[in-house]
């Protein structure tokens, strides 16, 4: 089971469920990339499992949005397109502008100095250049401001979208033009919620989404030309 780098955690786990957190990670992470079809002999072979399991799992995947039934094809790994980016970007948007002016009211010293380690991290791992690890920095970084709010309906809210989110973030952070002002974005956002200013801190993480939205759908484009 190790094909797709499945976690210890899911040792545990029925295997029907194994199946869908190895192949849901493979895609958030893209190494099943956009478009690829599923083959269910092909994934059972990999993964040393029955076709069964990997059937149950795909109808997860679907139900999740993550793939898609194609008439005569099958399933395949569901697209980024522009509507599902805006769609779940809209919603981000004004959950993240509430969870920076919360925390301006609300974080603690220690989790302020958690937010400042986790800018530093960010940055550091922009220099690695692993898009990987640069998004789970940033979903790091994120998720500080989120439990800062101290908001536990708020948190729920945004790990609903947090599937579908690590998709576009890792689109996005494979830009690495766009590191710089990533890095930018994050010190204004820490600053605010520091001098405690949540007019800075709800535009600027606007602006950081608007920026996000707009590259990706640049990415887009860009696929459709070529």
């Amino acid at each position: 089971m190790n094909e797709f780098g499945r976690e210890n955690e899911n040792e545990y786990l029925p295997l029907r469920d194994v199946v869908f957190n190895t192949l849901r990670q493979s895609i958030l992470t893209g190494e099943l990339k956009p478009g690829e079809r599923l083959m269910e002999i092909h994934l059972a072979d990999k993964l040393g499992v029955s076709r069964t399991p990997i059937r149950e799992a795909i109808r997860k995947l679907e139900l999740e949005g993550l793939v898609t039934m194609i008439p005569r094809r099958g399933a395949e790994v569901a697209q980024i397109t522009e509507k599902s980016l805006r769609d779940v970007l809209e919603v981000r948007r004004a959950l993240d502008a509430l969870a920076v002016e919360l925390a301006c009211e609300r974080i603690t010293p220690s989790q302020l100095e958690q937010l400042r380690e986790a800018c530093d991290a960010f940055e550091r791992e922009t220099k690695r250049g692993d898009a990987n690890r640069v998004a789970r920095a940033d979903v790091a970084l994120h998720d500080i401001i989120l439990v800062a709010s101290g908001n536990a309906r708020l948190m729920q809210m945004v790990s609903n979208l947090s599937q579908q989110m690590y998709r576009y973030r890792l689109e996005y952070v494979k830009d690495g033009g766009s590191y710089e002002r990533l890095i930018r974005e994050h010190r204004t956002i820490y600053e605010a919620i520091r001098d405690k200013d949540p007019a800075t801190g709800a535009r600027t993480i606007k602006a950081h989404i608007d920026n996000q939205e707009k590259t990706v759908i640049q990415m887009i484009s860009d696929r459709k030309r070529k």
